[in-house]
């Protein structure tokens, strides 16, 4: 059993039943995720040691934040209590055409207004093998992106393997501010996981200008991202939207000048937030557990497949179930 860091902030999320929209909505749905916690989940159902170090509001909110972690095992032992509100947001879920729309209110959370000194780095990665963080995270301002380059080098320091997803979010910075923010993290990153179009608008890079030619020049942008940037292992997501219930997933994996690739999957959704984190989850899991580069770019895709089978934001699905449908035993069968 290996120990995984994630650094990020915990949501709660609230959503219109049966898909419908914000200004029709009487009434939610209510459950907690964020990126970096979503990770932290997947990784303790897999069997993996999975801490979470954030912060939250000492009220019976927080209280009920902590609980939907611990009840998968999460560590949150180095979860700070401050400060009077967490964040949210509100997930309009899309139908057919109709994309998903989120909506953010997190600004003044507990999380956004921790400062420099508030973790012991050092203590935190005394005992760990790996640390996973966002672009998010430095994305909510204040001392943030300090504080994350400040637990990328602590991590390095204590021998950690370090994976980063930048996870752009539009409704947090632009580009511009995303590429200038991140480029200094990736001086510490092992393994970063990303995809085309992030790869364009944070890094310049030019993407595929045909569909069917994504898979080749996605690989040709993750091997010029390791070389710019000289990163060992740079994996790709490659998500084709055929609408808001049908996606076309796979993912690849490059390392030492060889593209590995996963079989495509396509997939009907339940509930697509989370599945970028699933994989990411995923490929630690399986690169943790010295799976070969291919065995483990083929379970990180299949467990973001599984991912959107589920609804919330933590995927729910077991190492095994994972190795099954990567092995090609999806089925429509009861067990």
């Amino acid at each position: 059993m290996s120990k995984i860091i994630t650094f990020g902030e915990l949501l709660l999320r609230l959503s219109p039943e049966r898909r419908l929209r914000l200004v029709q909505a009487e009434r939610f749905s209510v459950c907690y995720g964020g990126a970096e916690a979503n990770v932290a989940v997947s990784l303790s159902i897999f069997g993996e040691e999975a801490a979470f170090v954030s912060a939250l509001p000492s009220n019976p909110v927080g209280d009920a934040a902590l609980a939907s972690l611990k009840k998968y095992g999460v560590d949150t032992t180095r979860v700070l209590r401050q400060g009077t509100r967490m964040g949210l947001y509100y997930l309009e879920q899309g139908a057919s055409y109709r994309p998903s729309a989120v909506t953010y209110d997190r600004a003044g959370s507990s999380f956004s207004l921790i400062s420099r000194d508030a973790f012991d780095w050092e203590e935190i990665f005394a005992d760990a093998d790996w640390f996973h963080l966002t672009g998010i995270t430095p994305a909510l301002g204040g001392e943030l992106p300090a504080i994350c380059l400040a637990a990328c080098a602590a991590a390095k320091r204590a021998g950690c393997r370090i994976s980063f997803d930048p996870n752009h979010r539009k409704l947090l910075w632009d580009a511009k501010t995303a590429g200038e923010n991140i480029a200094p993290l990736l001086e510490y990153v092992d393994l970063l996981i990303t995809n085309d179009g992030q790869a364009a608008e944070l890094f310049g890079l030019t993407p595929a200008a045909e569909e069917a030619d994504r898979p080749a020049r996605s690989g040709e942008m993750a091997a010029e991202l390791s070389a710019r940037f000289s990163i060992p292992q740079v994996a790709m997501t490659l998500r084709t939207t055929l609408s808001s219930d049908e996606n076309l997933w796979t993912a690849l994996l490059y390392e030492k000048g060889e593209v590995f690739s996963a079989r495509s999957y396509a997939a009907r959704i339940t509930d697509r937030v989370g599945g970028g984190d699933s994989f990411a989850a995923g490929l630690i899991h399986a690169l943790l557990q010295k799976e070969s580069r291919q065995a483990a770019i083929e379970f990180a895709t299949a467990a973001a497949c599984l991912k959107l089978t589920i609804e919330g934001d933590y995927n729910l699905s077991t190492a095994e179930e994972v190795r099954s449908l990567a092995r090609g035993g999806g089925s429509r069968l009861v067990r």
